[in-house]
C-alpha cells in the first residue's frame, strides 16, 4: 500500500510539473499569422495561426505578433503590452461589421503598437463598424502607417480615464468616416482634430503628445 501510494503520488507530481510546463512554454515573444494559417497551431513561422486574436493568447506580453503575407486577421482585443506588425508591402487586414476593429484595454504600464495595418469598417452601409481602433486603457498607444476606412464613428477613438496615458500617430490615413475628412494624414502631435474622437490633453512624456491627432494633407 505503501509503495503504492508513493508511486500515485510520484505521478502526481510528474503530472502537475508538465502541466506547469506547458503552460510556461506556451506563449512566444514572436508569433506569425497567415491568410492560410490554422489558430490550432502554435503560431510559429512554419506553423502559423489565421487571426491576430488567435495569435495574442499564444504570445508573452512585450512580444509581437508579424503577419507573414496577405490575409483577412479578424478584429482582437489587446489586454497587454504588444506590437502587431502587418508587414511592408502586403495586405494585412481587419475587417469588420457593427464592432470595433481593434480594442486597446491595455495595462498601466503597457505600451501597443500597431503598424502597417488596414482596418475596415464597410461603411457607408448599414452595418459599418464601429470604430477602427477604441483605445481606453494603457501607458501608451503607437498607430504607424495605417489605414482606417469606412467606420460609423471613428477611425481612432480615445476614451482613456487615467491621466497617464499617450499616444502617437504617424503616417496613418483615416478616410470615409464621419469624424474624417477623405485622404486625410494623421501626423505627429497637434491640438484636437478631424478623424479622431476624444478630447482630453494628456501629459506629454517622452513620446507623445495631446490626444487626438490632428488629421493634416501629406506633404
Amino acid at each position: 500500500m505503501s509503495r503504492t501510494m508513493s508511486l500515485l503520488s510520484l505521478s502526481a507530481t510528474m503530472l502537475v510539473f508538465c502541466l506547469w510546463s506547458g503552460g510556461a512554454q506556451a506563449q512566444a515573444t514572436r508569433t506569425w499569422v497567415s491568410g492560410v494559417g490554422d489558430d490550432a497551431n502554435p503560431c510559429s513561422r512554419t506553423a502559423p495561426c489565421k487571426t491576430f486574436a488567435g495569435a495574442i493568447s499564444k504570445t508573452a506580453p512585450g512580444g509581437e505578433i508579424d503577419a507573414l503575407d496577405p490575409g483577412g486577421f479578424g478584429a482582437v482585443t489587446i489586454t497587454k503590452a504588444i506590437t502587431i506588425d502587418g508587414g511592408g508591402g502586403q495586405v494585412a487586414s481587419v475587417l469588420v461589421a457593427g464592432t470595433n476593429g481593434i480594442n486597446v484595454a491595455a495595462g498601466a504600464t503597457d505600451v501597443v503598437t500597431l503598424r502597417n495595418i488596414q482596418l475596415q469598417g464597410l461603411g457607408p452601409s448599414g452595418n459599418a463598424g464601429l470604430n477602427g481602433i477604441n483605445y481606453t486603457s494603457g501607458l501608451g498607444l503607437i498607430v504607424e502607417h495605417c489605414n482606417i476606412s469606412g467606420f460609423a464613428q471613428n477611425g481612432i477613438n480615445v476614451a482613456t480615464t487615467g491621466g497617464s496615458a499617450n499616444m502617437t500617430v504617424h503616417d496613418t490615413y483615416v478616410t470615409h468616416t464621419p469624424t474624417a475628412s477623405n485622404s486625410r494624414h494623421l501626423e505627429g502631435l497637434s491640438p484636437p482634430g478631424s478623424g479622431m474622437s476624444g478630447q482630453r490633453p494628456i501629459p506629454a512624456p517622452a513620446f507623445c503628445c495631446f490626444l487626438p491627432v490632428l488629421a493634416q494633407p501629406r506633404p
